[in-house]
């Protein structure tokens, strides 16, 4: 809601004391280092187009800023995959009381309770409610996977927690976090039941599946049952906004933007186009093309390629961090798609999914060296005529982290 945010005053600290103390950045998330500084440094040199800088610097540095909290999950991450289960917990805390302040607030429930809304929509301690929905969406597919994968005794806090985070969603009335929740609910269930084979598993997570549509189902039947809710509802449920298809709406500005970065190849410089067309791109790939140049886009696009093609190579593979990758992977597919439609550029949980991923491919790579290097050592120690299969398997068993 202010900037810089706690979150921003809290990284900086952790990261200088972090760095101080021994950062280690491995090789195997250097394309993310290189192609994030490649990125900043095509905005920078978008800036040298403008005839008046005025606030990118500041802009450009925020860019830079977000791209180095990057870089430390994913660094820190790789060291231990425990962490994961810190971040994530700590991730669905603050989802849950963001959702509880945009849903009170937007019932009028306490007071003040206007401050987490906006245009009569929720967006919790957010600026923008576009922003507040997709944030609540890892959280509520960790809550989910817990919930199908997990002990029962924990099942109805992840209940509660899920129905608030559903909740929050649906009353932020953003037609990307709607869209992002239809499809990551669905992937991640059909990912565990690719992944787990067995009969019983199967029958369990179909069963749950339905009570879950029903009670979701009954829980937005209940809030349309509010005139202010059905109505806005109503409103922000068309596929086509008047302006997304208006003379100079969000689809004209693409088409017009897109044509402007053939005679621009440097870029216009960071939020000029905004302020020339009076709303901003709405698209990453756009905003990559109009505010770094062609160099950002190309950065940008290459480490999307390069992060998801890595990321479904391991993402089956049976890890300890397995689960974790898997739906940060199935977020940041749904928020690469969601960036066609709307800015993601200094969304900051978008750069946690980052990384993230990235940390769950340094320890896959990191597991992979381990085991490569045992391989001497058991061609070595064989005996004559001993098959190397299964000593070969007992090695990558030796490498699992303790859990």
């Amino acid at each position: 809601m202010r900037e810089p945010a706690p979150y921003e005053l809290y990284m900086v600290a952790l990261i200088g004391l972090w760095g101080t103390l021994g950062l280690r950045l491995s090789r195997h998330i250097a394309p993310l280092i290189v192609l994030f500084i490649l990125f900043n440094i095509g905005g920078m040199i978008s800036m040298l187009t403008m005839a008046e800088v005025k606030d990118t610097p500041l802009y450009i540095a925020v860019s830079l800023f977000l791209a180095l909290t990057a870089i430390f999950f994913a660094a820190v991450i790789e060291e231990d995959w425990r962490r994961l289960r810190l971040i994530l917990r700590a991730y669905v805390a603050a989802a849950v009381i963001t959702a509880l302040l945009g849903i009170f607030g937007y019932f009028g429930v306490i007071p003040g309770g206007e401050a987490f809304t906006r245009f009569n929509r929720a967006m919790g301690a957010f600026q923008d409610p576009n922003v507040f929905g997709p944030f609540l969406t890892l959280p509520a597919l960790y809550l989910l996977h817990g919930l199908l994968a997990g002990q029962l005794r924990a099942a109805p806090w992840r209940v509660l927690g899920l129905l608030i985070l559903t909740l929050g969603v649906f009353l932020s009335f953003s037609r990307a976090a709607w869209g992002l929740w239809a499809f990551a609910m669905p992937a991640l269930v059909l990912l565990m039941m690719v992944q787990r084979r067995s009969g019983p598993f199967r029958l369990k997570m179909l069963v749950m599946a339905v009570v879950g549509l029903a009670v979701l189902a009954a829980a937005v039947t209940i809030a349309l049952q509010f005139d202010q809710v059905a109505n806005l509802f109503s409103e922000r449920a068309k596929l086509v906004q008047s302006y997304d298809g208006a003379r100079l709406g969000r689809f004209a500005r693409h088409l017009i933007g897109f044509s402007m970065a053939l005679d621009h190849p440097l870029g216009i410089g960071p939020l000029e186009f905004g302020l020339t067309f009076g709303e901003d791109t709405h698209n990453i790939w756009l905003k990559a093309l109009m505010d770094y140049g062609w160099i950002g886009f190309v950065s940008y696009l290459t480490l999307m390629v390069w992060t998801l093609a890595l990321a479904f190579r391991y993402l089956l593979r049976d890890r300890p961090w397995q689960p974790f990758l898997m739906i940060a992977t199935i977020v940041l597919v749904g928020h690469v798609l969601v960036g066609t439609v709307i800015d993601t550029d200094h969304w900051r949980h978008f750069y946690l999914l980052m990384g993230v991923v990235w940390g769950c491919i340094g320890l896959e790579q990191r597991w992979q060296r381990k085991g490569r290097m045992q391989q001497p050592a058991l061609i070595e120690n064989a005996r004559p005529g001993q098959t190397l299969g299964r000593r070969n398997d007992a090695a990558g068993a030796n490498t699992r982290p303790a859990q």
